[in-house]
């Protein structure tokens, strides 16, 4: 695709923009894109990385899921001899 240029941008409206980006560690075109994808939705966006298209989980939750496994990680040694 070619190059598009915003020009005359809300300064608040870029300033969000910014913020958003700086939040999810994403580039502003991507946000763009992402914003322009959902005013647009029956154009979907393709997933960029494999915990975009699969989701992925908070801390919170994979802590969750470390202590709910915890107890298949313990070794019987008596299953061993």
């Amino acid at each position: 695709m070619q190059q598009v240029t915003i020009r005359g941008l809300d300064p608040k409206v870029e300033k969000e923009i910014r913020r958003i980006a700086g939040e999810r560690g994403q580039s502003i075109n991507q946000v763009i894109k992402e914003i322009v994808h959902k005013e647009f939705k029956g154009c979907t966006a393709p997933a960029e990385s494999l915990k975009e298209l699969a989701g992925g989980w908070s801390r919170d939750e994979a802590a969750d899921f470390e202590r709910a496994i915890q107890s298949c990680e313990q070794i019987d040694e008596d299953m061993w001899k």
